[in-house]
This record gives structure tokens, sequence and C-alpha cells, in this order.
């Protein structure tokens, strides 16, 4: 059911695009109804419009904060058209049907950007908008809504089409837009009044995200898939390669996650299946990258390295002897660019603007989620309790805080091995704490040459229950371990560690990764 178009309201923040839209409404016979600094713009721009309060026979009140809230405008719009009733009571009281609506609202989400300040945050709420949006959108059958500018082309092409109507297909689709928008708008606003009263968990919540992407796939050939940011970008971009997949992104996370809590501009870390299999701080890029390489040379083929700091010229060179899905950077020099655009499908990250303050992990499973804050938080000495009789050393205590973050990442039960700040073995993801204790001493032995001197690390992401999981690691070299605390055995397992002569050291929270 086409419907012709002979009354539109049109108030924008956004006037970028109105030029088009006027075009087309003055072809077509279209009068215009406008307020504030649209009916200037449009004036300015040459065409013809009626301001509301002259419509409404009521002036704009309250700062401007009533202006469109009139039942000469909301009757206009929601009327049903060949509706005898409806139509008898618009014609009583002097009203006129209303059949296009393009409105954008107050950017409140900008505003957010650019103050802290809560008065001019409130007036930043739209609420003219979102209503004449809401009112419009639902009666679609009759009314057409346009929310952006982005949707200008495709309603002046149907206008074209239909000489002066527009197609139900058109206002359905317009009438879903609409509402998607309006709810994000709220939410966007329903955030941040959360903050304000330090609520992280209300009642009721809504999850707004901007459609960055719609993948290739998902996980697997036949899962659909996309990726939506809370933001209108994801923090980092991609400077070349192929299109980025679900499980790249997966890793991409996964990566940077461990890339953020390392020292400022210090640290390589290379993921695959969204597990780290090798993380070094060497101050030396380059060392760094082939410590965390040595770590398991094999899973790292195909894998994703995170370097978090510049990519030189240098560090490029040695990334582009393996074979890798995605290198992440603080940034590219120009040379570097140059050496790793070569491998056209190789996917480049720049992370150097990335932030994450207050982020919250989000997991779906069978129409539910799961929220939780991020464990990401910078470990501190004082949030570790040495409780073996031999004490470590400053640079064990700093090289066993750096084993346990990296430990934080890998997925439940975790074991991470290092030496000289730098990881050597790494078990992941086993239902036994001790056969983690075993992929772990293999990895190491499998491409590590350990001499006798050499001090090795280990971290678990949990306590060991038992003393048989401490036994395994210290047969095979580990003379330090940290771990949280927690297990009604702890002092069996000081005890043993103790008669050992093995250093331990506590946790006092818990780092799960599941």
């Amino acid at each position: 059911m086409n419907k012709k178009i002979k009354k539109a309201i049109i108030s924008l923040s956004d006037k970028s695009e109105i030029r088009s839209i006027l075009k087309v409404l003055e072809k077509y016979n279209i009068k215009i109804i406008s307020s504030g600094g649209t009916s200037k713009k449009i004036k300015k721009l040459g065409y013809k419009c009626t301001d509301v309060s002259k419509f409404t026979n009521s002036n704009e009140i309250l700062d401007g904060r009533v202006k469109t809230l009139h039942p000469k405008i909301y009757a206009g719009i929601l009327s049903k058209r060949g509706n005898k009733k409806h139509i008898n009571e618009l014609l009583k009281n002097d009203y006129e049907e209303i059949d296009l609506v393009i409105v954008n609202f107050y950017p409140f989400e900008e505003s957010l950007k650019k103050t802290k300040n809560h008065n001019k945050l409130i007036e930043n709420i739209d609420i003219g908008g979102p209503t004449l949006v809401r009112a419009t959108a639902k009666n679609y059958k009759y009314t057409t809504i346009l929310t952006s500018p982005h949707q200008y082309k495709e309603f002046v092409m149907d206008l074209e089409k239909n000489k002066g109507c527009t197609s139900i297909k058109l206002r359905k689709k317009m009438s879903q837009e609409a509402f998607n928008l309006t709810a994000y708008y709220d939410s966007v606003i329903s955030d941040y009044l959360c903050s304000e009263n330090n609520i992280n968990f209300p009642q009721k919540k809504t999850f707004h995200g901007n459609l960055v992407e719609v993948l290739r796939y998902g996980e697997n050939p036949h899962q659909e898939s996309a990726i939506y940011s809370r933001n209108t970008n994801l923090g980092f971009y991609q400077l070349s390669g192929k299109k980025l997949s679900y499980n790249n992104y997966n890793d991409i996370y996964s990566a940077l996650n461990i890339s953020q809590t390392l020292p400022k501009n210090i640290g390589t870390v290379i993921v695959k299946h969204a597990n780290p299999c090798g993380v070094s701080v060497n101050q030396n890029k380059i060392q760094s990258y082939k410590e965390a390489l040595a770590c398991d040379p094999i899973s790292a083929f195909g894998g994703i390295v995170s370097c978090n700091y510049k990519i030189t010229k240098l560090v490029a060179k040695e990334l582009s002897k393996l074979f890798l899905e995605v290198i992440i950077g603080r940034g590219f020099d120009r040379d570097s660019l140059k050496i790793l655009k070569k491998k056209k499908n190789l996917r480049l990250i720049d992370a150097s603007k990335l932030k994450s303050k207050n982020l919250k992990n989000i997991i779906s499973n069978s129409d539910s989620l799961l929220v939780q804050n991020m464990d990401n938080k910078i470990f501190k000495k004082d949030n570790f309790k040495v409780v073996s009789k031999i004490k470590p050393t400053k640079k064990i205590f700093n090289d066993l805080i750096f084993a346990f973050n990296v430990c934080r990442n890998v997925k439940s039960n975790a074991i991470v091995l290092t030496k000289n700040s730098s990881t050597v073995g790494i078990g992941s993801g086993q239902t036994s704490r001790v056969d983690s204790c075993k992929i772990a001493i293999n990895k190491m032995k499998k491409f590590q040459k350990i001499k006798k001197n050499d001090i090795i690390l280990g971290a678990s992401d949990a306590f060991f229950p038992f003393i048989d999981g401490i036994e395994t690691l210290a047969q095979n070299g580990v003379s330090a371990i940290i771990q949280p605390s927690g297990s009604i055995r702890d002092k069996e397992v000081i005890k043993f560690a103790d008669e050992l002569g093995m250093i331990l050291v506590f946790s006092k929270t818990r780092h799960f990764k599941h």
C-alpha cells in the first residue's frame, strides 16, 4: 500500500544532508513544518516552511523544552487514514494529517564525550524527538519516519519511484530502524544514569551497540555472525589484510587483554585459539618477540601477535619470517608497513589509541547474558603474601607476578612456567590441574634448553588442592610457585613447599578464566 505524502515535519540536530531532502519535497509539493535552527536552515537554503508555533498556534515554552509536544501534531501523525471516527475528530479540532517526520536527536552520546557536567548532559536528553519518532513509527501503515541522513537516498528513490508516495515496504523498514534508534538512545541515557548512581546491575538492562560489520560467518561456516561496539568504532583500526573473522576478533581481544596489563610500551604476546602460547616482557623488542615465540613456536604458527609497542623495521623483519594471521601494534612505522603489507592477507591492527576503562565482559548462552567486570587489575606486591620460609628476591617476586598475570589470561585449569619474565611452558583448559602441569612441563622440555642454574617459576590460576601438583612442578625444576590461597589444605601445601625448599607466594584473590 503506497501512501501519498502531503505534509512533513522536520527537526534536525544533524542538518548536513538536508538539501537533498528539501529538493524532492518541493518537487512533490509537500508542505514543511519546522522549528528553531532547522526552520532557519530551511529558509536560508531558499525553501518554504511553516514554524511549529504558527502551525499549532502555541508558542515554544520552557526554554524550548516544549516545542512539538502538541495534540495537533500527534493527532496528525497518529490518526488512522480512512477511519471515519479519526477523520471526524481531526475535522472537529481543525487538525491536519502529517505523513512524514524527519528527525534526529540531541547528541547525548556525543555530549558524554565532551563534558561531565551533569546539568548540561540532562539538557541534552531529547524528549520531543524520540516522541515524534515513536508516534510515526507506530503508525507506519500511513506515515514515514526518517531518523538518519543515511536513509535519505533510499527515501528519495522510493518517493521518485512511486511519484510522491512511499511504499509500505519502506515505511515498515524505517519503523524498525526508528525503534532500534529510540531503544539505543534510551539505553545510553540509562547507562549514564546507572553510572551516576553506582548501579552496575539494574533490574532491567538494555545493551546498546553500533554495527561494525557483518562477518563472513561465525566460529564455523554455518553460523551467521556480526560484531557490534558500544562506541562508533572498536578503538583499534585495521590497516591492511583481508577481512577479520569471528575467530580473529576473539583472538585479538584475548591478546589485547594481556598486552594492556603489561608495562607501558613493553612486551610481546602470541595467542592461538584465545589462549596465550608465548609472552615476554624483555625490554629489547626483538628479543621480546623471539622469547615469546620460543615458548611454543609450533602453536604460534598461524596465530596472532600483539606487540605492546610501536613496530619498527627490524621487528617487522622478524615477524615476517613466520606465517601469522594478525599482527597488532601500538602503531607501525613507515618501513615496517612496507615490509608487512607485502603479505596481502596478513591483517595489521593499530591499537595505539585503544582505551580500556570501565569495560564489561559479556557472554551469551541460550538467550541469557552473563555480565562481569573485566579481570584487568594491575597487580601490585601488596596483592600477594609470601608464605614460605624462603623469601623471594625482588626480581623473583616481580617475575612471579608476571607469571601470575599471564596465568589469569589462560583458560582454566591454567599453569604457566616462566624464566626471566618470559613464558617457557603453558598448560591450559584441563579438567585436572596436574594435567595442566604436565602439559606445561612437556612444552618446556620440548622447546627450551634449561640449564641447571636456571630459575623456573610456576603460576597457577587457583590453589593446588593437594600437594601432587606442586610435587610435579618441583620434580621438573620449578623452584618458586605463585597461586591463590583458599584451600582447606593450604597449611599442608605450605609445609610441603618448605620441605622442598621452594618459594611459595599466595595471591589474595583467585583469577579463573573459563
